[in-house]
């Protein structure tokens, strides 16, 4: 068994990652912004089932500050990158998000390869490989890259993060290997009250929050299923420098059809459940005095379909149902009093 790291300690992937490496055996260290959350991510592991929580210990350090890190990694086989800025609205200059995400990613691939460490495993995003296409029909797969122009800020910095990475592991990364996880929107069982913002949409469309649902398409997947994904590119020898998209398999879903499926598998939590679309004019209508509307118009109508099958054929990736994650996820919003 190996030491391992994980960056982000408190983020909801981590949290699941972690939750599955001590299951199966693994000394992890966890990076944390700020060590006050520690006893709070303890306390979610614990009721979530977590074993051998003696072998787990938390490090301060921070994307944006050198401190912390060195100390963080040594003695590490493997690190999980999975930190990132995530913006809790709009932020005026993109440069907020893009410096911190390249450069944390940069400073956390040096400390790595000065450790000697075996692979970095980097969460990055399906936003540096799906967006900025208009009407596209083939399938996106792990060859692409988005395009820059027009991209939001968050888009933007996750897919300039990774760029940095490949350029870094190309031009100084000695032996250091990296592997990277591409997933699309998150989703699955909470281990805390700690909602992701893809979780958030989930409990607006229960709290009546949006009274119809706008053209919006999107794929999932679920956080467990990314997290045994993560640790099949740690172990595996094929993921050396490789990058795998992590997606449920199937066409993506209308938000549309996320509501039916919560509205048919837990009828009684889904009074509040939209049950018709709202059509794309009257968005763009609304958008002329909405800044939230306006915000929306760009991905209405537009449908990226995804290949996920590089994870499955080189690594064994089973990812389970997409119904089975949206249940589950509305029984862990119910559960913790979320709706």
């Amino acid at each position: 068994m190996s030491t391992i790291l994980v960056t982000g300690g408190s983020g909801f992937v981590a949290s699941h990652l972690i939750l599955k490496l001590l299951k199966d055996g693994h000394t992890v260290r966890a990076t944390l912004r700020s060590l006050s959350k520690e006893q709070h991510i303890r306390s979610a592991l614990q009721k979530a089932g977590a074993v051998n929580l003696d072998r787990l210990s938390f490090h301060a350090a921070d994307l944006v500050e050198d401190q912390g890190w060195s100390e963080a990694i040594q003695g590490c086989t493997f690190i999980h990158h999975v930190a990132s800025p995530f913006p809790a609205q709009a932020v005026k200059d993109e440069n907020e998000l893009i410096v911190p995400a390249r450069e944390g990613t940069l400073r956390v691939l040096r400390a790595a390869r000065d450790a000697h460490v075996k692979r970095v495993i980097f969460t990055s995003s399906f936003a540096a490989i799906g967006y900025g296409y208009k009407d596209r029909q083939e399938p996106f797969t792990e060859a692409d890259w988005s395009v820059l122009d027009g991209l939001p800020a968050y888009h933007k910095s996750k897919a300039l993060a990774e760029k940095a990475a490949w350029a870094f592991i190309e031009a100084e990364g000695g032996d250091l290997e990296l592997s990277v996880i591409n997933p699309v929107g998150i989703s699955g069982p909470l281990l805390s009250n700690d909602m992701s913002s893809s979780i958030d949409l989930f409990k607006k469309l229960m709290d009546g929050s949006i009274p119809r649902c706008p053209k919006t398409y999107f794929n999932l997947v679920d956080v467990r299923d990314l997290a045994d994904l993560h640790i099949r590119a740690m172990l595996d020898p094929a993921a050396k420098n490789e990058r795998f998209i992590a997606s449920c398999d199937g066409s993506p879903l209308a938000l549309i059809d996320v509501a039916r499926i919560i509205s048919e598998g837990r009828p009684e939590k889904a009074k509040k459940i939209p049950t018709a679309e709202l059509p794309t004019w009257v968005v763009k209508l609304a958008a002329i005095c909405s800044p939230a509307a306006r915000q929306m118009v760009p991905v209405l109508d537009v449908i990226r379909p995804i290949n996920n099958e590089k994870a499955k054929a080189v690594l064994g990736w089973t990812p389970r149902p997409v119904h089975d994650t949206v249940i589950d996820t509305v029984d862990s919003l119910v559960e913790h009093g979320m709706v």
